[in-house]
């Protein structure tokens, strides 16, 4: 029998639960995409795809500069090749299956045996070629092949030893194309098919978490977000995620309105929401344009990232990587620190390009001015209160069907209050403490398996206005005669 002669020591696991915050802002992102581009077995047409680079989105989807078309391209570029931020949950609308035209077979001249269609958006499995006179119908890898080039044009070449080989060099072909124009909000908006139960646009927030284990905490249609139908419900989705989580919608305001309109248009449309970010108007970056909504996820993704994740610092005031302000007929914004100040009165965010280059500007949610409460009206702490409550669900989750006792209660306010001490310590909140109180923890609700926890916490308000008193003091006369 083996026995031990002297001291042993071995280490416990800590008691106290440390809690578990989200790995990042994510951003889920709806749209169109040049999808006949993507090297998916399956066309991703509503399902979101989580990306965690360039490669990766344009794998999933393809990639085109015709952002009118395809506006989850938009979103790529500005996030991974301006912010290089990363990860984003990308979901395309734009059905194949519906969401097309046809173009009718005309005649193409073939040149060294190939030739390039002018259109974009051709959909390859749609494509029919014929001889000139439309009595021969030629066979797709038999007779040719079909192959995009960088620009996604598609090259329909002739293969040697096929049928078209002898044949006339003018050849008549058709096809389906996409056709952006065919999508609407309500696509974006999406739903449940009651007989399949299939599910499609906004409804697929739902969908991240489980899929991914990520919670969604940005919420963008950019090119959409401006419809208040989507616009609101954008924002209803925000509030519950799963029933349990919570993020913010970044929406557009029209690009197409001076900026002394938009009082009147949010508030007409309803743009009120405490969980609601409101932009105006768009910006440029190297003769690209893109909706401000999109630059305000790269800006608050990098701020986040490089505050640990922890979203206590406002968005405003901080990088946009634009050399530019345009609204939508291209006409070049110019907004001076007191007309921004406007705009942001509204409670809605804009651009601006003052000391320092261009940056965000503006510190309020769309809840503000008919709401002053800086956990309503300030976008940070608005964040701060979703992200305390959004990692609260994923560190106490292990403890739900647990036994109703003492330890139970004691694990939960002991880790809590040593979390809220951490946050307090990093300067991430000014104070906070987590109470088990009686009043609220009647014995009916103990009988029933119910337990109430009281957070108590403060987040920073930003900065938003530092005042400087300037005076002439006479004294320093004396320093002349000394």
């Amino acid at each position: 029998m083996q026995e031990n002669h002297g001291i042993s020591t071995r280490e416990e696991k800590p008691s106290i639960l440390t809690a578990v915050s989200q790995l990042g802002t994510l951003p889920i992102v709806f749209g169109t995409a040049p999808v006949h581009l993507s090297k998916f077995a399956a066309t991703p047409v509503n399902t979101p795809v989580l990306c965690k680079s360039w490669d990766e989105a344009v794998d999933a989807f393809g990639y085109s500069d015709d952002w009118e078309s395809y506006t989850l391209c938009e979103f790529m570029d500005s996030h991974f090749r301006l912010y290089k931020q990363a990860p984003v949950v990308l979901v395309n609308v734009l059905d194949p299956t519906k969401h097309k035209k046809a173009v009718p077979a005309a005649s193409v001249m073939l040149a060294g045996g190939m030739t390039i269609l002018p259109d974009e958006g051709i959909l390859k499995d749609t494509v029919t070629v014929t001889s000139a006179d439309g009595t021969t119908t030629y066979v797709k890898d038999a007779d040719y092949t079909l192959a995009f080039d960088a620009g996604g044009r598609l090259i329909i070449a002739v293969k040697p030893g096929g049928a078209i080989q002898s044949a006339t060099p003018t050849l008549k072909i058709g096809y389906d194309k996409l056709d952006r124009a065919l999508v609407t909000s309500a696509d974006v908006i999406g739903g449940t098919d009651a007989v399949t139960g299939k599910v499609t646009g906004l409804e697929l927030i739902k969908q991240v978490f489980p899929r991914f284990q990520l919670v969604p905490t940005l919420i963008l249609a950019p090119g959409f977000s401006h419809d208040p139908v989507l616009g609101a419900i954008m924002t209803a989705k925000a509030g519950s995620i799963n029933g349990h989580f919570k993020a913010m919608a970044l929406t557009d305001a029209p690009p197409d309105r001076l900026f002394t309109d938009l009082a009147v248009w949010k508030k007409d449309n309803l743009y009120t929401s405490e969980r609601q970010i409101v932009t105006y108007p768009k910006v440029t970056k190297s003769g690209k344009t893109y909706h401000l909504s999109t630059h305000l996820a790269g800006a608050i993704c990098a701020t986040d990232a490089a505050n640990d994740n922890v979203p206590y610092r406002s968005p405003s005031n901080k990088f946009v990587s634009a050399d530019g302000a345009t609204m939508k007929n291209g006409k070049e914004v110019f907004l001076g620190p007191d007309e921004a100040q406007y705009v942001n009165n509204q409670g809605i965010m804009t651009a601006l390009n003052f000391v320092g280059g261009w940056r965000t500007w503006g510190n309020r949610t769309a809840a503000f001015p008919d709401k002053t409460d800086p956990q309503s009206a300030f976008i940070p702490v608005r964040r701060m209160f979703d992200w305390i409550q959004n990692s609260v669900i994923l560190t106490y989750w292990k403890y739900i069907d647990d036994p109703t006792n003492k330890k139970l209660i004691e694990a939960v306010t002991d880790s809590l209050n040593i979390w809220m001490n951490g946050l307090q310590a990093s300067g991430y909140i000014l104070g906070g403490r987590v109470q088990f109180l009686k009043e609220e923890n009647p014995a009916s609700d103990l009988m029933n398996g119910k337990l109430k926890f009281h957070i108590f916490v403060t987040p920073p308000s930003p900065a938003q206005e530092i005042e400087f008193v300037v005076e002439y003091d006479a004294q320093y006369l004396a320093a002349i005669a000394a």
